[in-house]
């Protein structure tokens, strides 16, 4: 069976000396793995560059129940960046994105929100002329809740602490010791307050980013079972500061 549909290249992998393994978020399908034969050859027709990380597509492609990789007949950029690619922080926002979304979306099924959420999480990144500092952090926010564990609860002087074992604002006895401190919370329930068009606008030094993106990932792990190691927040953290 062929699929025509838009997509996100979240991985692009080596195989022998002209092929590539290709993971794409479809929004048919959910998570592929394309096996793409040929793609590297000094005679082919067709452009590597299409199958580079965060570039988004469209496609037609074969879907078998039965095959763990499968083939694609046509493909090509639906949009051109003009800012990302040249960028060295949108890169490295975006590289980080792409990891974590790649290693925490496990259905192949289509979810056409969370879809439209990473498209134009992606397009926004390339375009916005605003710091993006902060955009990483919103992203792991939005994220959580197509997961299944978006923070909960409000900051207040009963609850003026985020646990996060348990995803919600308490009181300063958070279960095991998971909790962000004060001002951490506070930071982290701003961030909670705005949308990602407007996460620039947030005051955060250094420090508190680093610290509360070591949290977050902190918090990915406590809800989500067997979490690959995420590489790319450390060269981002670098980049950023």
């Amino acid at each position: 069976m062929l699929i025509e549909t838009r997509g996100i290249v979240f991985r692009s992998l080596k195989y022998s000396e002209t092929s590539l393994i290709v993971d794409i978020y479809t929004e048919a399908k959910g998570l592929q793995s394309y096996f793409v034969n040929g793609v590297r050859s000094q005679k082919t027709r067709q452009n590597a560059s299409v199958y580079q990380v965060m570039t988004l597509v469209d496609l037609v492609a074969g879907v078998r129940e039965d095959r763990g990789l499968n083939r694609i007949k046509e493909i090509k950029t639906a949009f051109i960046y003009s800012s990302l690619p040249f960028n060295v922080r949108k890169s490295a926002v975006g590289m980080f994105m792409a990891e974590v979304a790649r290693k925490t979306i496990r259905e192949a099924e289509s979810h056409s929100e969370l879809f439209a959420f990473l498209y134009n999480t992606f397009l926004f990144l390339d375009q916005t002329n605003y710091p993006v500092a902060n955009l990483h952090l919103h992203f792991l926010v939005e994220l959580s809740g197509f997961l299944g564990f978006m923070p909960g609860g409000d900051l207040s002087e009963e609850s003026p602490v985020f646990d996060l074992q348990e995803g919600v604002f308490c009181d300063s006895s958070p279960s095991a010791g998971y909790c962000l401190d004060l001002e951490l919370s506070k930071a982290f329930y701003a961030l909670l307050q705005t949308n990602y068009t407007d996460c620039h606008l947030l005051r955060m030094n250094s420090i508190q980013r680093r610290l509360l993106l070591s949290k977050l990932l902190d918090y990915y792990r406590l809800h989500l079972e067997h979490l690959p190691e995420i590489h790319s927040h450390q060269i981002l953290q670098e980049v950023l500061e």
